[in-house]
């Protein structure tokens, strides 16, 4: 299955994929005769629903394709996941990422986190912060959980994905300099693209053999497998369910490979009008244009 958001923010609803078209899942819900049908407009309503009951909505949702029923094509697509409890990312991941910050290789996860303030859609415009003039990009592999997770297994923690789908973590570099902890340089308005679709994990047979890419106003900046990573998945859930509770909804990005703005010779940070396009195969790709540099009110 292949769940999206649409709409204006506060009232996104969610949205399946019916081969080259979306349909709204509340529809195909009432479709399909399933009893509480109005709450399919809730990606999260969506992701916890039995198996059985998402292959008949999924199923309704190709009928009311086929009827005409789709969204228009120009929909606007929010991220798959609006309203997650956490948004958690894992820094320094890759070892030619590791290396080309001139960092010591990790012993374990890297963790900080994102806020809801950070999410946009996989086309929506990412606004300028007007307090950084080194914003980066860094194009990851980012998996939602499906149910809670505690004290869980490498191996029992892959059970509990929902699904995985593509992530910007863009970065303000001079902010994240500025002090010991990284909150002010990752946690901005807009930082946390991600989509256009979350693929669940049904569909997914391999995710440590997933090819990223990431463009920069159409060149080339990053090219790597997931199966690079110095931390897999499994073990990835495994350290942070240690830690913590991990809740249906949560957002887990996995980390960048090398090729990242600050690592480029000059380096290579993003102004108004630059595009950043993120892609990872099967899963889709965002496409975000950096917007214009606001003027800042002076006290």
């Amino acid at each position: 299955m292949r769940l999206a958001t649409y709409g204006p923010p506060g009232m996104r609803r969610a949205a399946l994929r019916a081969d080259s078209s979306l349909v709204d899942a509340a529809a195909a819900a009432e479709r399909a005769g399933v009893a509480d049908a109005a709450r399919w407009r809730d990606a999260m309503h969506v992701l916890a629903a039995d198996p059985a009951g998402r292959e008949r909505v999924v199923s309704a949702a190709h009928a009311l394709r086929d009827e005409g029923a789709a969204l228009a094509g120009d929909v606007c697509l929010g991220p798959p996941v609006p309203r997650p409890e956490k948004i958690l990312c894992i820094g320094h991941n890759y070892r030619d990422h590791v290396a080309e910050t001139q960092r010591a290789e990790p012993t374990v996860p890297v963790v900080f986190a994102k806020f809801r303030n950070g999410l946009r859609g996989a086309h929506d415009e990412i606004p300028h912060p007007g307090v950084s003039d080194e914003i980066d990009y860094e194009g990851e592999l980012a998996l939602v959980i499906g149910r809670s997770l505690k004290r869980a297994t490498a191996r029992d923690a892959m059970d509990a994905v929902a699904g995985y789908m593509v992530f910007n973590d863009l970065s303000a570099r001079d902010l994240q300099r500025s002090a010991s902890q990284w909150t002010a340089g990752k946690a901005l308005d807009g930082f946390a693209p991600c989509g256009p679709e979350l693929v669940t994990a049904d569909e997914v047979s391999d995710p440590a053999a997933l090819q990223l890419t990431t463009m920069v106003n159409g060149e080339r900046m990053q090219d790597a497998s997931t199966a690079e990573m110095i931390f897999g998945l499994g073990e990835i859930l495994e350290y942070l369910s240690s830690v913590m509770t991990l809740s249906p909804g949560d957002i887990v990005a996995t980390g960048t490979p090398s090729g990242v703005g600050m690592g480029q010779e000059p380096k290579r940070f993003l102004g108004p009008g630059d595009v950043v396009e993120v892609s990872i195969d099967g899963l889709g790709a965002t496409r975000n244009r950096i917007g214009a540099r606001p003027e800042l009110a002076h006290a």
